[in-house]
C-alpha cells in the first residue's frame, strides 16, 4: 500500500486526522491541570509531551490551533503555571473524557471523577489520582506558522512520584506503574518493558542493564 502526499490531502477531513495523527505512533498519555481567573480547575489530555532537554529540565507540549477557545492554554498563559499527571490504564475512561468541550464554567475534573488536589504554595491543580504529579512553570510559547498550533515550554518546578520506580541511576520505571499510553486520538495501551540496554559505542554490542 503506498500513500502519497496526494493521497493523504485528498482524504476525507475525519480520515486524514486519525490517520496521520495514529500514525506518528505511541505516545505518553498525560493530564493538564490548570486553573484560571475563574478559580476553576481545569482538566484536559494531551499526547503531545515532548522531552527538549534536562539542564535546565524542560518539557514541550503541542496546544492545536487557537481558532477556538482553549482553556488550559488560556490558563497557563494567564497563570504562568500548569501540572502534568499521569495516571495508570484503570483511569483511560475518565482521562479520554476530558478531551470532550466543556463551558469555561464547568470543571473537567467533577464531570469526569478526578480529584483536584493543591500543594501550597503550587498554584495549579494535580490529579489525586495520578502515580507521577509534576508541577510545571511557563517559559515560552512559540507558534508554528505551519498549522497555527502552538509549543509551550515549561521548566520543571516540582515532582511527587514513589520512590520505587525511580532506579538509583535515576530512570524511571513508568511501566511499574501501568502508567497509561495512547496512540491516535482515541486508542490507549498498557506497556510492558523489554529490557534497558547500556550506552551504545561503536563496536561495542551492548548488555543488558538489570
Amino acid at each position: 500500500m503506498h500513500i502519497s502526499i496526494d493521497d493523504i490531502e485528498q482524504q476525507d477531513k475525519r480520515y486524514r486526522t486519525s490517520f496521520v495523527n495514529s500514525l506518528a505512533g505511541f505516545r505518553q498519555a498525560v493530564l493538564v491541570g490548570t486553573i484560571g481567573a475563574n478559580e476553576i480547575p481545569n482538566l484536559a489530555i494531551f499526547n503531545s509531551l515532548i522531552h527538549l532537554g534536562a539542564n535546565p529540565a524542560l518539557f514541550g507540549l503541542i496546544s492545536r490551533p487557537n481558532k477556538v477557545p482553549k482553556d488550559t492554554l488560556q490558563n497557563i498563559l494567564e497563570t504562568k503555571y500548569y501540572t502534568l499527571n499521569y495516571i495508570s490504564n484503570n483511569y483511560y475512561k475518565q482521562a479520554h473524557q476530558t478531551s470532550a468541550r466543556y463551558q469555561s464554567n464547568v470543571s473537567e475534573f467533577g464531570e469526569v471523577g478526578l480529584t483536584p488536589i493543591f500543594n501550597s504554595p503550587f498554584p495549579a491543580p494535580f490529579v489525586q489520582e495520578a502515580v507521577v504529579k509534576i508541577g510545571m512553570k511557563l517559559e515560552q510559547t512559540i507558534e508554528i506558522e505551519l498549522n497555527g498550533t502552538i509549543l509551550i515550554i515549561g521548566s520543571i518546578q516540582q515532582v511527587e512520584i514513589p520512590q520505587e520506580i525511580v532506579s538509583p541511576d535515576g530512570f524511571v520505571k513508568l511501566t511499574e506503574q501501568d502508567i497509561l499510553v495512547s496512540c491516535g486520538l482515541d486508542a490507549y495501551f498498557k506497556t510492558e518493558q523489554i529490557g534497558r540496554l547500556t550506552y551504545a559505542k561503536p563496536g561495542v554490542l551492548p548488555n543488558e542493564i538489570v
